[in-house]
C-alpha cells in the first residue's frame, strides 16, 4: 500500500524527505524521532508495518552525517513494505529499538560491531561477528583492506599466533607490456 498522499504521512510521521522507488516507500527521519516514528509505522491501524526485515548500517566516509542506519519494515496486513533511514555522524548515537521490535537485537550488535555506530538503552551490545579483542570496525572505510594484525597456526607453538601485520613489497613497475 502506497501512501496515497504525500500530506497523509506528514500528519502523524515527523519525517525530513520522503521518495517513492518502485514499489517501496522511504522515508528519512531525525534520529530523535527515530523511536516515535517506528512505533507510529506498527501501530498505526491503516499501516501495521509489524515486521522488521532488516537493519543495515551504511558508511558515507565524507558526509558530515557520516553513517546511515536502514531500516525495512513489512505489513504483511498491506502487503508493502517501507525503508525507514536515519543519518547520524561518528559520535551520535542511535536509540535501540528493541522494545518496538525484538529481533533488532542482533542486527544492532552487528552493526555496532561491524561500523561502531553506537545504539542508545542497547541492553547487550557487545561484538558479535568479530573477536572480542578486535580493534576498529572493519566495514568503515577508512579501515585499512588488511586489518592490523595476522592470524596464523605456529606448528611448533601447536597454537594460533596473532602477530603485528607486515607488508613487505618490492617496488614494481607496473605497465601493460609487463603485467607481473
Amino acid at each position: 500500500m502506497k501512501f496515497k498522499k504525500f500530506k497523509d504521512v506528514k500528519n502523524f510521521i515527523p519525517f525530513l524527505v520522503y521518495q517513492e522507488y518502485k514499489d517501496e516507500s522511504i522515508i528519512v527521519v531525525s534520529y530523535d524521532k527515530l523511536l516515535f516514528s517506528l512505533k507510529c509505522l506498527k501501530s498505526h491501524i491503516g499501516l501495521q508495518y509489524n515486521l522488521l526485515s532488516c537493519i543495515s548500517g551504511v558508511d558515507f566516509l565524507s558526509n558530515k552525517y557520516r553513517f546511515s542506519v536502514v531500516y525495512d519494515l513489512l505489513s504483511l496486513t498491506y502487503n508493502s513494505r517501507i525503508r525507514v533511514k536515519a543519518f547520524v555522524n561518528e559520535i551520535t548515537p542511535v536509540p535501540s529499538i528493541i522494545n518496538i521490535f525484538i529481533n533488532a537485537d542482533w542486527w544492532e550488535r552487528e552493526i555496532w560491531d561491524l561500523y561502531g555506530i553506537y545504539f542508545d538503552k542497547h541492553p547487550d551490545l557487545r561484538r558479535i561477528l568479530t573477536d572480542y579483542g578486535f580493534e576498529g570496525h572493519p566495514m568503515r572505510k577508512d579501515f585499512p583492506l588488511s586489518g592490523f594484525v595476522e592470524l596464523r597456526y605456529d606448528n611448533i607453538k601447536r597454537r594460533i599466533v596473532v602477530e603485528p601485520i607486515e607488508l613487505a613489497q618490492e617496488f614494481r613497475s607496473f605497465t601493460l607490456e609487463t603485467p607481473w
